[in-house]
């Protein structure tokens, strides 16, 4: 009598079964693969080698472009800038958006429309809204320095985008205009999954409102707060278009953080500028494993 075979069908399930959930990520993986690793690895080798401005492969380079990288007498100050770009931003932005998270989650008349126009800056292009500040802090024709002239507040146009000790300020500003809608919708998803029994059940033990904000509160917002910091960590660390918009970097590299330093060196030398490229993925990597060790981002609350 002759023994049963399975079908095809049924012998390919089982090998399907044993690859588990590669089938259903693998589309995901390689599009990893294209758009993060790939890049990186042509930004490294790249940093090795000799590249004519024309784009040109001139042979390799070895470690000379990270030497003359290391021989820049501005980079001091763009890694000093940058980190104090990062503070700046983030944290400014995190301390305003926890703010407008709590206002946004009580009602009150016009709560709608209020969240509905904070996200206009998140809609708009963060470009076209550099730009926009731009043309208002323009020395000639700016609304600013009109308003201020008119007011008698100024005797004459400032050139508040000219001088780094109020560039900085200015760009630090847009910067938090821009990063706000995202981080105040992150934390006010968090407000919003914190039960009222929690706070019901305070109140019932005595609890104070700052008792309950310090003890409940915040703890359980933890999560959506590190979501909120981390995300701004690697958009600001990496923020090109509010500086180049603004400033461009200027004067010189005085309004530069590394990744705009990282574009100003491309048109003199690209194996240097992708030598710029690594170090700043490196110090980005850094900074955000810094970040979830110092913040303990796995531990549970006790």
């Amino acid at each position: 009598m002759p023994l049963d075979r399975p079908s095809p069908k049924a012998a390919r399930g089982p090998r399907l079964h044993r690859l588990g959930p590669l089938p259903w990520i693998a589309p995901a993986v390689l599009l990893i693969l294209f758009v993060v690793l790939w890049p990186v690895y042509e930004m490294i080798r790249t940093s090795f080698l000799r590249i004519s401005t024309s784009g040109f492969v001139r042979g390799s380079a070895g470690l000379d472009k990270y030497r003359k990288l290391l021989d820049e007498p501005d980079l001091g100050h763009v890694l000093l800038a940058t980190v104090v770009w990062t503070c700046a931003v983030v944290g400014l932005t995190m301390l305003i958006a926890l703010g407008l998270a709590q206002l946004f989650g009580q009602r009150f008349p016009g709560r709608r429309f209020t969240r509905w126009a904070l996200i206009a800056p998140w809609a708009a292009s963060v470009l076209m809204t550099a730009i926009g500040f731009k043309w208002m802090l323009n020395r000639t024709a700016g609304v600013l320095n009109t308003a201020m002239t008119d007011l008698g507040l100024v005797d004459g146009p400032e050139d508040w985008l000219g001088d780094p000790a109020t560039a900085w300020p200015w760009m630090i500003f847009v910067a938090v205009f821009v990063s706000l809608p995202f981080t105040t919708y992150t934390l006010l998803a968090g407000l919003q999954t914190i039960p009222d029994e929690v706070y019901e059940a305070a109140r019932m033990d005595g609890a104070s409102t700052l008792q309950s904000y310090l003890r409940i509160t915040l703890p359980l917002l933890r999560p959506a707060f590190l979501v909120g910091v981390v995300i701004n960590l690697i958009n600001v660390f990496n923020s090109f278009p509010v500086i180049w918009g603004m400033t461009q970097g200027g004067p010189d590299s005085a309004t530069s953080t590394t990744t705009v330093f990282m574009y100003q060196l491309k048109s003199t030398d690209i194996g240097e500028s992708a030598a710029m490229s690594v170090v700043n993925f490196a110090l980005v990597v850094l900074l955000v494993l810094v970040f979830l060790k110092v913040s303990r981002w796995n531990k549970e609350e006790g």
